[in-house]
């Protein structure tokens, strides 16, 4: 047995996106200076929740946090998977910001996995549970997933701040992923979308419809949005209430928008009296992420930003081929992303921007990342 050798990183930006690279590499990870200048050094709740659900999925997992919570030593096991795991996410984050990291890490696993996950499932800050069913699911079937076995039911909402929602996620085990080639964006065929609320009048959700229509019906007919009214303990804990929309191409690219409204978390309200200010009204919700959802048409990527990351991050993993992608000015998260799978992976993508269409088109040359630990049937 060999020492141990760590890759020393600092800061706590883009945390689960290195947890999530250092345990796909197999690369002990050293952690330092996390927060460390802050009122409240240190590893935030969710952050914790993380490496959790990270020990839950794997085996042989080892972390060590420091007592301040500033540093962080990871080395990574063998992603395991499995069924009939229970992670509660807690209410710091929504669902939406450990989905991303644990889907990549079910296709990997050693078995299919299925989790149940307890938390917020709708939050104006992370990727609502809406948007991974409608397009972060069909953008994994892109780069071979198989459609058998990978589902997200949402079995009870929850908004922010008690939360009280439930999802299972089931993901299927591949050996590779496909490098894609995939640079046509096509023209937009159709507008689907579903309203949520919860604990509030579900008349919330036909203004917020009609508001969204209002807006799309001058440039398209195909416009569906549907109703997800929940009520009783389906509720959740908190009242809230939010849209989701996906626009889908006839080149198959799904572009997402989501927001939801609800009353702020305690930390983030410094008064109490504020705590219970006017939340914004449906119909402005209607209008606003229906703006929104048209912006990001326009920008013109395969992709809408908040995907990009994971889009790179598929395009890095896949096997010793060329994958060519289109993608709209790249996000923060995005060259973050790139910055990581540089460090982690060794890959490095060739940028060339499209000055005719002020897109980007991105080539890399993929990892070759085999699932070893899967069962052979």
């Amino acid at each position: 047995m060999g020492k141990t050798t760590y890759k020393r990183l600092k800061g706590s930006q883009n945390l689960r996106h290195r947890l999530l690279l250092a345990t796909l590499s197999s690369s002990p990870v050293l952690i330092e200076d996390i927060r460390a200048d802050d009122t409240l050094p240190g590893l935030r709740q969710h952050e914790v929740s993380l490496l959790r659900l990270f020990e839950k999925v794997s085996d042989d997992c080892i972390f060590e946090i420091n007592e301040t919570g500033t540093k962080l030593k990871y080395k990574p096991g063998i992603v395991m998977g499995g069924r009939h795991l229970v992670h509660d996410c807690g209410v710091s984050r929504s669902i939406g910001y450990f989905l991303e990291p644990l889907i990549l890490l079910g296709l990997f696993a050693k078995k299919p996995l299925t989790i149940r996950l307890k938390g917020i499932t709708n939050d104006f800050k992370d990727p609502s549970v809406d948007t991974f069913r409608s397009a972060t699911l069909p953008l994994l079937k892109r780069f071979g997933v198989p459609s058998e076995g990978l589902d997200l039911k949402i079995e009870s909402r929850g908004s922010a701040p008690h939360g009280g929602g439930e999802v299972v996620l089931t993901i299927p085990v591949v050996q590779s992923l496909n490098a894609v080639t995939w640079t046509d964006v096509g023209m937009v065929k159709r507008i689907r979308g579903v309203t949520f609320s919860t604990r509030v009048s579900s008349q919330f959700e036909n203004t917020m419809i009609h508001a969204a229509r209002g807006i799309f019906n001058r440039f398209i007919p195909d416009v569906h949005i549907f109703t997800d009214h929940k009520a009783g303990t389906q509720a959740g804990n908190s009242p809230g209430y939010g849209i989701s929309l996906v626009a889908e191409t006839n080149a198959g690219c799904f572009i997402s928008a989501d927001t939801a409204i609800a009353y702020a978390r305690e930390e983030e309200t410094g008064d109490i009296e504020d705590e219970k200010k006017e939340l914004m009204p449906p119909e402005d919700v209607g209008e606003q992420i229906a703006s929104i959802l048209l912006g990001e048409i326009e920008q013109g990527g395969v992709v809408d930003s908040t995907h990009q990351g994971l889009l790179f991050l598929l395009c890095a993993l896949c096997p010793q081929d060329v994958s060519k992608i289109r993608c709209s000015k790249l996000s923060p998260y995005g060259i973050e992303m790139l910055r990581h799978i540089r460090d982690f992976l060794g890959v490095k993508f060739v940028i060339k921007p499209d000055p005719c269409t002020g897109t980007v088109i991105l080539k890399c040359l993929g990892c070759g990342l085999k699932n070893l630990n899967r069962k052979v049937s």
